[in-house]
């Protein structure tokens, strides 16, 4: 495979931590620091390897060169992405069914959970950014994007460097403001965020950033949708797929604009139909138990408590009071 070196810097000589060291003592840094991991040379040698790592806010920047043919193993990344830009050399990523070879200039993001296989060329130099899912979360929610009821999930396919030019340049600014003595956490913070979201707009994932057009993730449009189905058995997950939100999001949504859960606004809302019904001499109304389990409440019991301490007086004090009016 051809070898190529790509004219991009990252990080400097403040954060470097390792230079013409054993590969052993780097690869115990790395696992301590940026993630768990065990590496394999296929055979002894006196390879100089050199690392520089980076704390930013919530995110880690670490580059790296192990100086020999390395292999790295890990049976997964815990509850952490790492995003792995190709400087230098190449890498060989195996998978359950195929290898994907990446040279320099290409990125790759390993996904948590998934086993990882690396093989690294003598000359390999990379950089690498370690994201907690924490924050790829905290995106799709700010954003409103869709994410699935599993975990965010990166394509295996890498992506050069020629079509995330504007990724790259965000990269090395937050290089540059973490090794900076005027930046402060909250700053870090912030540049975080933009990268992260940029890394989401730029990479492919399972992630659905489509804002939705048939059903507009209004709370007015879901109320609505709950008043025209109240009898239904309505849950937080359909809520939330008719919305196009993530549960999080969901959840959000209701505490911003009625201080409660999704569940407990749709409790309410059957509830004020049942008082509503009780409560008219002009809807028919068989019996209690009859209107308390059309609306989906089958535990009668707790019916007759929850209905008490809302309107002050029992279901069947509410039906028995309307009778007279009924009979005119």
């Amino acid at each position: 495979m051809e070898d190529r070196v790509m004219p991009i810097r990252f990080l400097n000589g403040q954060s470097n931590v390792f230079a013409a060291a054993n590969p052993f003592e780097v690869s115990e840094y790395v696992r301590a620091n940026v993630g768990s991991h065990s590496l394999r040379l296929p055979r002894a040698s006196d390879a100089s390897a050199s690392l520089s790592h980076r704390r930013a806010g919530t995110l880690d920047l670490c580059r790296l060169s192990y100086g020999a043919q390395a292999r790295v193993l890990s049976e997964s990344l815990g509850d952490i992405y790492h995003a792995q830009f190709i400087l230098q050399g190449y890498c060989s990523y195996t998978l359950a069914n195929r290898t994907l070879d990446l040279p320099a200039g290409h990125v790759l993001v390993l996904n948590p959970d998934e086993p990882v296989d690396l093989t690294y060329s003598d000359n390999c130099e990379k950089f690498i950014v370690r994201i907690p899912s924490s924050m790829l979360d905290d995106a799709c929610t700010e954003h409103r994007w869709f994410k699935p009821n599993e975990r965010i999930k990166f394509s295996p396919e890498p992506q050069r460097f020629e079509d995330i030019d504007s990724l790259l340049l965000l990269l090395r600014l937050l290089c540059e403001e973490a090794e900076s003595e005027l930046a402060t956490p909250q700053m870090l913070q912030h540049y975080c965020r933009v990268v992260t979201t940029k890394l989401m707009v730029m990479l492919k994932h399972n992630v659905s950033m489509v804002a939705p057009t048939r059903h507009a993730p209004s709370f007015e449009r879901l109320e609505n949708y709950i008043e025209r189905n109240i009898k239904l058995e309505l849950g937080a997950d359909e809520l939330a797929q008719y919305a196009g939100l993530s549960l999080r999001s969901l959840y959000l949504l209701f505490e911003k604009n009625v201080k409660t859960t999704p569940k407990n606004f749709v409790r309410q809302k059957k509830l004020e139909k049942v008082h509503s019904i009780l409560n008219d001499p002009a809807q028919a109304c068989p019996n209690v138990t009859a209107v308390a389990l059309e609306y989906g409440f089958s535990h009668l019991g707790r019916f007759s408590e929850l209905y008490k301490s809302t309107y002050g007086v029992l279901p069947s004090q509410s039906i028995r009071c309307r009778q007279p009016q009924a009979g005119r």
